[in-house]
């Protein structure tokens, strides 16, 4: 006698894929049954609250807040340049003798500014009114022509 040549696993196979198949197809036909087909534009809308939560109810036209476009910065206001004297004064806040640098504070704009020693014309103590002038140096400004006041 011939034997069959579909053996256990492949009749298995063969009913897990139709019966996969028919479940698919039930699900098809129930989501074509429970559709919301023929819903009107107002079920379908969603509308966003002052608190940015989404909801179905449309938002309080009494509560509507008039903004003004001219009023809505979208970069950084330009900062407006402050006219520097080309002498400023300040205060000594820290100077290390030893390793020959230390920082003035302006009076003008309350900035730290860097002084090394080889810009000197005389020697400087802490708490020293001093004129100086600046320039850009590696790290930022450098006080340069450091005199006492």
């Amino acid at each position: 006698m011939a034997r069959s040549t579909e053996t256990f696993s492949k009749k298995e196979k063969e009913k897990a894929r139709l019966k996969k198949s028919k479940e698919k197809k039930e699900r098809a036909e129930e989501r074509k049954a429970n559709a919301g087909k023929g819903k009107s534009l107002e079920d379908m809308m969603a509308y966003i609250d002052e608190h940015g939560n989404i909801t179905s109810t449309p938002p309080d036209p009494s509560r509507k807040i008039k903004i003004n476009s001219e009023d809505i910065q979208i970069a950084v206001a330009k900062q407006e340049d402050i006219p520097y004297d080309t002498v400023r004064t300040g205060i000594v806040s820290f100077f290390n003798e030893s390793k020959g640098y230390g920082f003035i504070k302006d009076m003008q704009t309350q900035e730290s500014i860097f002084v090394h020693i080889n810009a000197l014309t005389e020697p400087l103590k802490e708490n020293n009114m001093v004129t100086f002038e600046t320039e850009q140096g590696q790290k930022g400004l450098s006080a340069i022509k450091v005199k006492k006041k």
